[in-house]
C-alpha cells in the first residue's frame, strides 16, 4: 500500500510554545489538547498514520486538522485556530435578555404572581413568562434548559416543583 506524504506544517517558536502550554495545562479541555498534539506531531514531521496511531484516532481527523491548521491565515492565533467551527442550526428564538428575565422570574416566589404553590413549575413559569410579555411564546422544556444552564454547579435545593411522575424517593 503506497504511503501519501502529508503537507509538512512549520510552526513559529510563539506558535510551538503555545501550542506546547495548551498540553502541559491540567485545565487544558482534552479536545484542545488533542488538537494541539496534532499540529506539533506535524512540525517535528510525524506522519499521519503514525500520530494516528499513537493518539489514537482515525486518520480522517488527523487530515482534518492538518488542513484547518493551514487554511487558516497566519495572523490568526493558536486559539481560533483549534477552535471549532460554527456550526450549522436554526437561530436562537429567544435574546439573552428574553433568558435573564425567565431566570430572574424564577427567583421569585410564585406568590408574588397569585399562584398558591410554594414552589415554580416549569409550565407555570411559562405562562407567566408570556402573560408579563418577557416572551411572545415559550415551552416549559425551553425554561427548564435555561434555569439548567444558568443554575449553581450544586444546588441546596430543588428550584422547581416536582411533577408527580417525576417524584425522587
Amino acid at each position: 500500500m503506497a504511503y501519501l506524504t502529508a503537507i509538512p506544517i512549520q510552526l513559529s517558536d510563539s506558535q510551538r510554545q503555545e501550542l506546547e502550554a495548551i498540553v502541559r495545562r491540567y485545565t487544558s479541555p482534552q479536545h484542545l489538547v488533542i488538537r494541539a498534539k496534532i499540529i506539533l506531531a506535524a512540525d517535528q514531521g510525524e506522519g499521519v498514520r503514525a500520530t494516528a496511531r499513537r493518539l489514537q484516532l482515525a486518520r480522517g481527523s488527523m487530515q482534518s486538522w492538518r488542513h484547518r491548521w493551514l487554511a487558516a491565515a497566519a495572523t490568526v492565533s493558536v486559539a481560533r485556530r483549534l477552535a471549532d467551527q460554527p456550526r450549522s442550526g436554526a437561530p436562537a428564538k429567544e435574546t439573552p435578555e428574553q433568558i435573564c428575565a425567565v431566570v430572574a422570574l424564577a427567583c421569585e416566589t410564585p406568590a408574588d404572581s397569585a399562584l398558591p404553590n410554594s414552589h415554580w413549575t416549569q409550565q407555570e413559569l411559562a405562562t407567566d413568562a408570556i402573560q408579563r410579555g418577557i416572551v411572545d411564546t415559550i415551552s416549559q422544556r425551553a425554561v427548564g434548559r435555561f434555569l439548567k444552564r444558568s443554575g449553581p454547579a450544586t444546588t441546596s435545593g430543588a428550584w422547581l416543583a416536582n411533577t408527580p411522575s417525576r417524584r425522587r424517593v
